[in-house]
């Protein structure tokens, strides 16, 4: 049976025999108050090339009343099973009626209805990628049947309905939208509810585009939509001027929705974003930086996903991939833009998200094959997302920004409308460039694994170089991947680097070449003198490891800060955070070179990822013997850091947080309750709402505050964040009475909402309570199978990846796992999970063994 899933194969057979011209979805959501079901009337019109023939289409339904085919009654109770509807002896015209009752969701699929507690009012939106339109209406659930769709819903009186189309004047509570042009399934939308608006517009040439903001109007008073609009026009102007094509919807309406699983999503001209985005609380620029990325992440999705749509899952890489790098690209180049230095946030974060992914065992090729929608499922991962972008900003190098951007315009005027795979984009390529792309694809798109580049110095007697080469390597894939490791070829630049009268290390020479093979000869650095820093893949133009020479490596342990652009900076700390992951940095001489560097890194968003991977170093990666004086001399440092930082400034914040996340002295405790009662100050640091939760999670955690208090904070901040917060901190508890109420409510019950159990979760695990946890690794192996199979794909995944035991860095924990991946037979999405954690584990192990050698040097 096929449960809900689809197969490619299915999906190829339904395309050959389908065209689908029009959709018109009735839908009664007028009891949404009190949540439940809703009514959902499809009427699909659609040809088939084969009269006679049988097909299906999808639905994921409480119950369906009525199916008429062509005029002609089915009996639901014959035709409806396993999320679809059979539909026999097609015609060559044919329209399908589908009268069903489809259910409110609190998963983030489907349609998620949500209750705010401020002003006890429902929320609704929408969420279909990858499958879940099938949940609204009936569907031909796959992006190649593109299209036309007319939403007709009955509302209650108040109410404001958005979807793709724009916004009538509703009839007697009745709103009713005009066709969209031909899209996919899974960019349809619908969001609903009393929600706030600002409205704005686009001028380009000769035309206007209507923009919206939205959001709860509990969250009113802190949307900065002057911000987002800003943010939203120039990306306006950068794509049409780079794409040379218009912005193919009517309007363009952002939407801030609670409990959203993912950051946004890119329904077509209906944008919905997580509004954890409308910050109730001051954040540091990185997220503002973050939510710009975002913004334009998804309007680059209206061009290339949403009017030019991949014909199946296997290219969701290149959606993906594309909107990342478009989107960073205009963060840098766009005129106005706040983040010029783009390209850094992009090597300190994607890029490190993406080597990560590619050295699990689930390791893929970019261009994963993809079976069937769980295979999809499971695959928006470092690899679709930062791989893929990194891979496309070589590309750009190797064939030229301007000829690549030529070649997309090419692309885009010759499938408007419609579906494509990843060799209609290289055709498009290869004619604007002139390059040959064939070995290209081949060698970064359909393999896996990454490469490491290593320099080779020869000195001459003189102590100028004699020769230099770069040194490609291609490390075993992780055991259990598939395919073999290979070579590639690699487009990067070459920086030298040399400290200049005030310390700073300065850029002195730029190579850009190709390297191919093993070994690639760079002749020009021939006879120069050896600069105190030679750094490869300076620009970050490839997607590879870089590793340092020794002389280049004791220069930046000493000088890491003082590399006068962000760029390089970013590159070395990514290296070493790489080595130390690695086990080729002990985790106490990865402090060190934090500790040596971060107070001249001037890059907040470098400087927040430096003090994740401290922490993630500290907990798991450091021998047990030494850990606690390593979080000792962080969190001395973190607080020093906190008191010597400009007040106000967006490095206290950073500095506060990392604090708070590792106090463990009374002293430092009795601080971190202090600034929570106002009975102490640190000058410039505003304890606000979401900075108290902070504290009090960390005291929570740490037994120093309970119930009580938490119910007080709860108190003050009654909204759907505040509880979210408030079901942390209780999880956070340390003991055996709160972490059991707490594993009940996500493992033995299903009740909690999407982010409410996320929230718990978060709570739940806490690495200062190893041994409290422990009885919960037997625990997470009998349940972990039945949740799969029971739960949602968004729920599953969430329990599954967050209660692995993956801070019980144990021989132990890794046989558990062999155990039960032996005898369990879990289904392949769920296997991947548990293997990419078990993996974790290992990892952790050998940089354990790495710190503790380091000990007896």
């Amino acid at each position: 049976m096929p449960g809900t899933n689809l197969t490619r194969e299915e999906a190829q057979q339904r395309a050959r025999l389908l065209t689908v011209d029009s959709y018109e979805i009735d839908l009664d959501i007028s009891g949404a108050q009190e949540g439940g079901t809703f009514p959902s009337t499809t009427v699909v019109r659609f040809d088939c090339s084969e009269p006679g023939t049988s097909s299906f289409i999808d639905l994921v339904a409480p119950s369906v009343q009525e199916v008429v085919l062509n005029g002609t009654a089915l009996d639901p109770a014959e035709v409806f099973a396993d999320s679809r509807i059979a539909l026999p002896d097609l015609a060559a015209h044919n329209e399908l009626k589908v009268v069903a009752t489809c259910a409110y969701t609190n998963t983030g699929e489907g349609l998620h209805r949500f209750v705010d507690p401020v002003d006890q009012q429902a929320y609704l939106y929408t969420q279909f990628e990858v499958p879940d339109a099938r949940r609204v209406f009936a569907s031909f659930e796959q992006p190649d049947l593109k299209a036309t769709f007319a939403f007709t819903v009955k509302a209650p009186e108040g109410w404001t309905v958005i979807s793709n189309s724009p916004t009538p004047q509703p009839e007697d509570g009745v709103w009713r939208f005009e066709p969209t042009p031909r899209i996919s399934t899974y960019i349809t939308a619908l969001i609903a509810g009393p929600y706030h608006s600002v409205h704005s517009t686009w001028e380009g040439e000769g035309r206007s585009v209507p923009l919206g903001i939205y959001c709860r109007p509990s969250l009113a008073e802190h949307l900065d939509a002057d911000a987002v609009f800003e943010v939203t026009r120039q990306g306006f102007d950068w794509f049409e001027e780079k794409f040379d094509h218009p912005y193919p919807f009517a309007k363009y309406d952002q939407l801030f929705v609670p409990e959203f699983n993912a950051g946004a999503m890119e329904n077509a001209g209906a944008v919905t974003i997580r509004d954890q985005y409308v910050f109730r609380s001051k954040v540091t620029d990185a997220a503002y930086e973050t939510r710009a990325e975002t913004i334009l992440h998804e309007l680059a999705h209206m061009w290339f996903g949403d009017l030019v749509t991949m014909e199946w899952w296997n290219d969701l890489w290149l959606n993906e991939s594309f909107a990342t790098f478009t989107s960073i690209a205009c963060q840098a180049a766009a005129p106005g833009s706040r983040w010029p230095h783009a390209w850094t946030t992009f090597a300190n974060s994607m890029k490190t998200w993406a080597y990560r992914q590619d050295q699990l065992p689930s390791t893929h090729p970019i261009m994963a094959e993809i079976k069937d929608l769980d295979d999809v499922l499971v695959n928006f991962d470092g690899i679709t997302y930062a791989k893929g972008a990194s891979v496309l900003k070589q590309l750009v190098a190797y064939v030229g920004e301007e000829e690549f951007f030529r070649g997309v315009q090419a692309y885009f005027k010759r499938h408007a409308w419609s579906n494509t795979r990843l060799s209609d984009l290289l055709g498009a390529l290869e004619e604007t460039s002139g390059r040959d792309l064939k070995a290209w694809s081949k060698a970064w798109l359909e393999t896996a694994g990454i490469n490491v580049l290593r320099p080779r110095v020869e000195l001459a007697d003189d102590g100028t170089i004699a020769s230099f080469a770069v040194l490609q390597e291609a490390p075993a894939l992780p055991e259990g991947a598939k395919g073999e490791p290979v070579l590639r070829p690699h487009r990067i630049a070459i920086g030298t680097y040399d400290l200049d009268g005030s310390g700073k290390l300065v850029r002195t020479d730029r190579i850009e070449l190709d390297v191919d093979g093993a070994s690639t000869d760079v002749p020009r650095l021939a006879g120069k003198p050896r600069p105190a820093v030679i750094l490869l893949n300076d620009d970050d133009l490839s997607y590879a490891k870089v590793r340092l020479d020794e002389q280049s490596l004791a220069t930046v342990t000493e000088h890491l800060g003082d590399f006068t652009e962000s760029l390089p900076r970013a590159l070395c700390w990514a290296s070493a955070w790489d080595m130390t992951r690695d086990g080729e940095l002990a985790t106490r001489d990865y402090l060190e070179l934090v500790l040596k560097g971060i107070g001249r890194e001037s890059d907040i968003g470098v400087v927040q990822s430096l003090h994740r991977q401290v922490k993630l170093a500290l907990d798991l990666y450091a021998d047990p013997q030494w850990r606690e004086e390593g979080l000792a001399r962080w969190t001395a440092a973190a607080l020093e850091h906190l008191r010597a930082a400009e007040p106000g400034s967006d490095h206290q914040l950073a500095w506060a947080r990392a604090f708070a996340a590792a106090a463990r002295t009374d002293e430092q405790l009795d601080l971190l309750a202090g600034l929570l009662d106002g009975s102490q100050t640190v000058p410039g640091l505003a304890v606000d709402t979401d900075l108290r939760w902070a504290f009090l999670q960390r005291l929570a955690a740490v037994g120093r505050a309970g119930k009580p208090e938490i119910d007080a904070e709860l108190a003050r901040d009654a909204t759907s964040a505040g509880e979210q917060h408030a079901a942390t901190a209780t999880a956070a508890r340390p003991t055996e009475q709160a972490k059991a109420e707490a594993w009940a409510s996500v493992v033995e019950d299903d009740k909690l909402p999407n982010a409410v159990q996320e929230a718990v979760i978060s709570g739940f695990v806490q690495t200062d309570q190893r041994e409290l946890l422990a009885p919960y690794t037997a625990k997470y192996f009998d349940a972990v199978k039945r949740v799969w199979e029971t739960r949602s794909h968004e729920m599953a995944q969430q329990i599954v990846v967050g209660l692995y035991p993956a801070i019980q860095v144990s021989q132990e924990t890794l046989d558990a796992t062999d155990a039960w991946l032996a005898s369990a037979d879990p289904a392949p999405a769920l296997r991947r999970l548990v293997v990419e954690s078990r993996a974790g584990v290992a990892r952790a192990l050998n940089a354990r063994a790495a710190d503790r050698a380091a000990a007896d040097r």
